[in-house]
Order: structure tokens, then sequence, then C-alpha cells
């Protein structure tokens, strides 16, 4: 649901104050808050690190290099939106709608992406190591070259993503379904920490029982 449009006169008042804010550590300035807005402006290159955007509606906006570093973004909308080479770093992506997003190269390490909907979402090189996607659907998705080391993938879809060349080491990959991947081998399988009912297709499933069972095994 869309909520209300910010003029540009609002906005560049929300973001002069939400720099002064950052500028001077809290001291002076105003923490930006848009939540339940409808944004349609170019935000690309901005700095909204602590923001609060959650429930936004962002649809098809540019934010392409936006730092977005602990920002709530928890329920946004920001379907088809360029976050290419974003900084969002730790930020609340939970429940948020990315589906068809652009997040190439961004930085998504240490965030929250637990129940996102990242279909069809391009991820390519993106850096999502220790990010919580449990429960995330990546089906479709681009996550060729993407880091995906100390992910939390638990429940998550993986169904026909493009994962060639993505690193999973320590990737924690129970119950998500890898069914139909693109570029996925028994090398990358190797390094993840668990696949315990993990949905494989037969040639890698059978690979992982042949050299890596323990990899099926309930963790302790």
């Amino acid at each position: 649901m869309m909520g209300q449009e910010i003029s540009a006169v609002d906005l560049n008042k929300i973001l002069e104050d939400h720099k002064n804010w950052i500028r001077t550590h809290k001291k002076e300035g105003k923490r930006a808050d848009l939540s339940d807005a409808t944004l349609y402006a170019n935000l690309s290159g901005n700095n909204l690190s602590g923001a609060n955007l959650s429930r936004t509606y962002l649809r098809n906006a540019n934010l392409s290099r936006t730092y977005l570093r602990n920002a709530d973004l928890s329920d946004a909308t920001l379907e088809r939106t360029n976050l290419s080479d974003a900084n969002l770093s730790g930020a609340d992506l939970s429940s948020a709608n990315l589906s068809g997003a652009n997040l190439s190269g961004a930085d998504l390490s240490d965030a929250n992406l637990s129940g996102a909907n990242l279909s069809g979402a391009n991820l390519s090189c993106a850096n999502l190591s220790g990010a919580d996607l449990s429960g995330a659907d990546l089906s479709n998705a681009d996550l060729s070259g993407a880091n995906l080391s100390n992910a939390n993938l638990r429940n998550a879809n993986l169904s026909r993503a493009d994962l060639r060349n993505a690193n999973l080491s320590r990737a924690d990959l129970s119950r998500a379904d890898l069914s139909e991947v693109l570029g996925l081998n028994i090398e990358q399988l190797s390094t993840v920490q668990t696949l315990y009912k993990a949905k494989l297709d037969p040639v890698l499933m059978a690979q992982v029982k042949e050299k890596y069972p323990y990899l099926l095994e309930e963790p302790i």
C-alpha cells in the first residue's frame, strides 16, 4: 500500500537535517523518518545511514551508490529499484519486497533480509557475508560472484538462481531449496556449514552423499 507522497521541498529538508544528524554524531539535525512514505525522487549517492524507511514505497526508484548502512527498510517496497553499489551493511530489510531489484555490487554484509522477496533480483558480485536470508525468496535471482560466506540461508528459496562463482563458505543451507540452480557445483557445496534437509538436484545430492555425507546430518 502506498503512503503519503513527500514533496521535493520537504524531502530536501529531511535530507539536510539527516546530514547534520550524521555529521554531528546525533547532536544536531534529525534522523530521517520516511516510514510509510511514497518517494519518487532520485536518491542516488545520498547518505541515509541509520534512516527510518520502514514500509516506504520506493518502487522503480534510483538508490544506486546510496549509503543506507544500518537503515530500517523493513517491509519496504523496493521492487525493481536500482540499489547497485549501495551500502546496506547492517540494514534491516526484513520482509521487504526487492523483487527484480538491481543490487549488483551492493554491500549487504550482516544485513537482515529474513523473509524478503528477492525473486529475480540482480545480486551479482554483491557482498552478503553474514547476512540473514532465512526464509527469503531468491528464486531466479542472479547471485553470480556473490559473497554468501557465513550467510543464514535456512528455509530460503534459491530455486533456479544463478550461483556461478558464488562464495558459500560456512553458509547455513539447512532446508533451503536449491533445485534447478545454475552453476552450483560440489566444490562450492563442500565449503558450506550444513545442507540438512536441503533440496538438491539428484546429481548434486548423489555427489554430496558420496563425498560429504556429514553435511546432510542434523547440526549439533
